[in-house]
């Protein structure tokens, strides 16, 4: 069969399951088993049906889903760290390229997300109709995971829960993470490792536990310069405590946990006539400009991308299985790899870059 696809400067004539079961030869049922991955059905017969729907054009209709489903379709993503002003994360390459991949993920899963602003005001969500939150970064018993969940919105948070208890969450190995980073330091010979971060979430937490064991088991005197977040030049001033303490306290190497610290850490070393690598090695979490710094800043990626993606599939799972669960849902968890990239900043008389992968 043909569709109208109109005249010129006309609407074309949407497709309908209607037509793409007058097509595919089968009833309207068996196109939205076909298509929902519902029912038993023979896998040619889903194949068949999937073909003539794509051959058609044919995409469901949110508005029918709405009414079948009872849900809207809507995925939110937010965060209650870091930024004062709503939508302040979207100056960070790292948050960004999380948006980025969740919002293709979403889409590939039939949903949209939604950017929801930073902010203590809880009802800006009774104004949007979700399916399931994302919480990035959360705090400790975070107080807008529980709001949220008070609601029953079904929550999965990007980085540990802490405290709070959620469907599931999507982190990086914190152990395994510094591990990378210090050790790779402590191989291009540095003696004295400082940590810059900031005192807020649990992934600073995280991280900063997993430093000071890591200092622990090799004997070394840990020193955290931590930094009140949502404060403009809190990061630059805790990288001049660091650089300003006397010659026999200051490190040789400093990493800084958060994306920013590394631009930071270079100017203040340049500020005081430090060389880097000579005089001191830096290293940053983030995914800065690092090739664009002077020298090339080495970093180590959460990698985002694989972050957002693998939120949004666990959060559509939750939204999709919940329906016909019975009895309690064990969270969800699923471990990012992370990708340290070393470059002039840590690598004395030595040229080039390398990428380390972990998981």
């Amino acid at each position: 069969m043909t569709v109208d696809q109109g005249a010129p400067g006309r609407r074309p004539t949407r497709v309908g399951i209607r037509d793409v079961a007058a097509a595919a030869g089968v009833s309207i049922t068996t196109v939205s088993d076909a298509l929902n991955g519902k029912g038993r059905l023979p896998d040619s017969t889903r194949v068949h049906v999937r073909e003539v729907a794509d051959r058609l054009g044919y995409r469901p209709s949110a508005a029918a889903r709405t009414l079948r489903t009872g849900r809207s379709g809507l995925i939110g993503l937010t965060t209650t760290n870091h930024a004062a002003e709503p939508f302040a994360l979207t100056e960070y390459g790292w948050f960004t390229e999380l948006v980025r991949a969740a919002t293709g993920a979403a889409l590939d899963r039939g949903y949209a997300l939604v950017v929801l602003p930073t902010s203590s005001r809880h009802d800006v969500w009774s104004n949007v109709a979700l399916d399931g939150t994302i919480v990035v970064d959360p705090a400790e018993d975070d107080p807008m995971v529980r709001e949220l969940l008070r609601r029953g919105v079904p929550v999965v948070t990007g980085g540990h829960p802490g405290d709070s208890t959620v469907h599931g969450w999507v982190d990086i190995d914190h152990a395994l993470a510094m591990e990378t980073v210090l050790d790779h330091l402590a191989e291009a010979g540095a003696r004295r490792i400082a940590l810059l971060t900031s005192q807020e979430g649990t992934y600073a937490r995280r991280c900063v536990d997993a430093y000071r064991a890591w200092c622990a088991e090799r004997g070394r005197e840990p020193l955290v310069e931590a930094y009140p977040p949502n404060t403009s030049g809190a990061a630059g001033a805790a990288a001049g405590r660091l650089l300003d303490l006397p010659a026999a306290a200051r490190p040789d190497a400093v990493y800084g946990l958060h994306e920013g610290c590394g631009g930071e850490l270079l100017a203040a070393a340049r500020a005081r006539g430090l060389r880097v690598p000579e005089d001191l090695l830096v290293a940053a979490c983030g995914e800065e400009s690092a090739h664009a710094a002077e020298p090339g800043l080495t970093t180590l990626s959460l990698q985002p991308r694989v972050a957002g993606s693998s939120a949004v599939e666990l959060l559509v799972g939750v939204i999709e299985e919940d329906a016909a669960r019975v009895g309690p849902r064990v969270p969800a968890q699923r471990t990012v790899p992370i990708r340290l990239s070393v470059r002039a900043s840590t690598r004395r008389g030595a040229t080039g870059s390398d990428d380390l992968s972990a998981s």
